[in-house]
């Protein structure tokens, strides 16, 4: 069978409904309960439930076959896994955001408050713009509201926190979307087994409204 990790909350779900979809349901975990493994044989997979940041990590060291992680994830913590498939769900970006009206210093380096540190370093570094990053865990927008940062770099998806916040998007760093993503000896070993569950949810995702 696929060992496939699935993102608690949201996004779970909508993925789950795809693979469902895809011919991939599992009866079992249509009755929530406080079980996170689920299985359907006939179907050939197991689905279990993690933290979405933990996906990436169950993928890489083989104990997931396949996983749903968001492009932030992906581009953050950089894990050694393939990226099969953009689902096109979870659609939101990577933006950086401040006070109206913000205007660049450039005379010292620009203050950025982020909880993804890799990401905001490599786009000021493909600007040649030099930062003082200022790793955050939560609460984000506060940063430039209290002067401790001069921008922030977070994910946007509808903008109303940041409008909330008197702050606006000033630039937009990456399109960010749910990607399946898969550990390499997977792929080689259960090759066909993957290859029919990306296509299967391939064909659902003109019918999610993606392009």
């Amino acid at each position: 069978m696929l060992n496939i990790a699935l993102p608690k909350g949201r996004l779970g779900d909508s993925v789950y409904q795809m693979l469902r979809e895809a011919g991939y349901g599992c009866p079992e975990l249509e009755h929530p309960d406080r079980r996170l493994v689920f299985e359907n044989p006939d179907a050939g997979v197991c689905y279990f439930w993690v933290k979405p940041s933990d996906v990436t990590i169950y993928v890489e060291r083989g104990a997931a076959d396949l996983g749903i992680a968001g492009k932030d994830i992906l581009l953050e913590n950089r894990p050694e896994l393939y990226e099969l498939l953009d689902l096109g769900i979870g659609v939101c970006r990577m933006a950086v955001a401040g006070p109206a009206g913000f205007t660049d210093n450039r005379s010292r380096p620009l203050r950025v408050a982020t909880k993804f540190t890799r990401i905001a370093r490599d786009y000021y570094a493909s600007l040649s713009r030099d930062v003082d990053l200022i790793h955050l865990n939560g609460s984000i927008e506060l940063a430039p509201i209290l002067g401790l940062s001069d921008v922030i770099v977070d994910i946007v998806e509808t903008g109303r926190t940041l409008r909330e916040n008197g702050l606006v998007v000033l630039e937009t760093v990456c399109p960010i979307s749910a990607r399946l993503v898969a550990n390499p000896a997977s792929c080689h070993f259960l090759a066909d087994e993957v290859r029919r569950l990306t296509d299967a949810l391939a064909a659902q995702i003109p019918q999610k409204g993606t392009e």
